[in-house]
C-alpha cells in the first residue's frame, strides 16, 4: 500500500534556466498552494525506447513517487508551441506503463488524480497547441484537468 504524503500536490517542472521564469512561477505557486517540487532537470530521464533498455535512468523511481500524489501540477515555459525536451521525455516514458501488463494497474491509479498546468512565455497567453498537448495526454490517462495559469514573461 502506498503511503499518503503530507502534501497532496506534486509540482513537476522543467526549464532551460534553473533560476528563470518557470522556477519563479513554481516557487510562487508552491508558497500559495503548497506542494512538493520536482525539477525534472535534476533527473536522468532517457527517451522512450521500444526495447526498454534504460541505463542509470531515474524515471521509474520518480514516477513511483509521483503516484503518491493526488494533484500533479506541470510547469514549463513554452518553446515553439511545445514543452521542454525533459518534460516531453517524461511524458513519453509514461508509455512504459502502458506497454507492461505488470505496470498497467499503477497507471490506472491516475484515473483518480487531477492535474493542472503552469506556463510562461513572452506572449500574453499560452498557445492552444501547448495546452492541448497536456490536456489530451493526461485526459487520455484518465486524469481530471483542474486549472491552467499562464504568466507573460518579460
Amino acid at each position: 500500500m502506498q503511503e499518503k504524503p503530507m502534501h497532496n500536490t506534486a509540482i513537476i517542472y522543467s526549464s532551460g534556466r534553473k533560476n528563470g521564469n518557470t522556477t519563479a512561477q513554481v516557487n510562487a505557486y508552491s508558497k500559495q498552494q503548497s506542494g512538493i517540487v520536482f525539477c525534472l532537470d535534476d533527473y536522468v530521464i532517457s527517451p522512450y525506447r521500444y526495447d526498454k533498455q534504460y541505463h542509470n535512468d531515474d524515471f521509474y523511481n520518480l514516477f513511483e513517487v509521483l503516484l503518491r500524489y493526488e494533484h500533479w501540477v506541470f510547469a514549463s515555459p513554452v518553446y515553439w508551441y511545445n514543452t521542454t525536451p525533459q518534460m516531453k521525455a517524461f511524458m513519453d516514458r509514461i508509455t512504459d506503463y502502458m506497454d507492461d501488463e505488470a505496470l498497467k494497474p499503477k497507471l490506472r491509479t491516475l484515473r483518480q488524480k487531477q492535474f493542472s498546468l503552469l506556463s510562461n512565455a513572452s506572449s500574453p497567453s499560452a498557445p492552444d497547441a501547448f495546452i492541448d498537448m497536456f490536456k489530451q495526454t493526461f485526459n487520455y490517462l484518465g486524469m481530471t484537468f483542474k486549472a491552467h495559469s499562464h504568466v507573460q514573461a518579460g
